[in-house]
């Protein structure tokens, strides 16, 4: 069945919407009818079962059947804080970080690091990221999409980072004499990159 996100919080309407555009062009791509089945989500925990009640040139109408509250999200918030690869691995990164299930991602700039990102072009960046996190959660059934803080250098970032003892931390390094062992923390950060 077909999943969409819809970034308007569904448990406070009335039960029949106007999808948003993209979710409404890809319905009409897709060549749904009236009567068709889809889910919907808004990423604040539940997913909608729901049936398309009208399709218009530019407008896709559906009315909300049944909440479920499915349990497809870590236990734990693991939140990945990395330096950004160049090129299109930002866009791998957070496709199969939201895949396997990572709560936020801190993209970081570095001394050595190739892709250098400020203002304007980095809010576009976080925005596209932010695309690249819904629609893996659309295909791999999660409910919460990854969200993607803003970019920031690695010195400011570590500068804000206030001790948090509800946190386990850990820096990934392939020389690493500790393995990831459970841990009773609530939360998990980990930093990763080429510093």
């Amino acid at each position: 069945m077909p999943r969409f996100f819809v970034d308007t919080p569904l448990a406070a309407t009335d039960g029949d919407i106007a999808l948003p555009s993209g979710a409404a062009r890809h319905v009409q791509v897709l060549r749904l009818q009236p009567g068709d089945a889809l889910t919907l989500f808004d990423g604040s925990g539940p997913e909608w079962q729901a049936e398309v009640t009208a399709m218009g040139r530019s407008e896709v109408r559906v009315r909300l059947l049944t909440a479920e509250q499915p349990q497809r999200e870590l236990l734990r918030a693991v939140t990945l804080a990395v330096v950004m690869p160049a090129n299109d691995r930002m866009d791998f990164l957070v496709e199969k970080a939201t895949e396997l299930g990572a709560a936020a991602i801190q993209p970081l700039m570095s001394e050595r690091s190739v892709l250098r990102l400020n203002g304007e072009r980095a809010d576009k960046k976080r925005a596209h990221w932010q695309g690249v996190a819904v629609a893996s959660a659309e295909q791999c059934g999660r409910t919460v999409p990854t969200r993607i803080e803003p970019v920031q250098t690695l010195a400011a970032w570590l500068a804000t980072l206030a001790p948090a003892a509800d946190e386990w931390r850990g820096l990934l390094s392939p020389r690493a004499a500790v393995a990831l062992a459970p841990f009773p923390q609530q939360r998990a950060l980990f930093l990763s990159g080429p510093e």
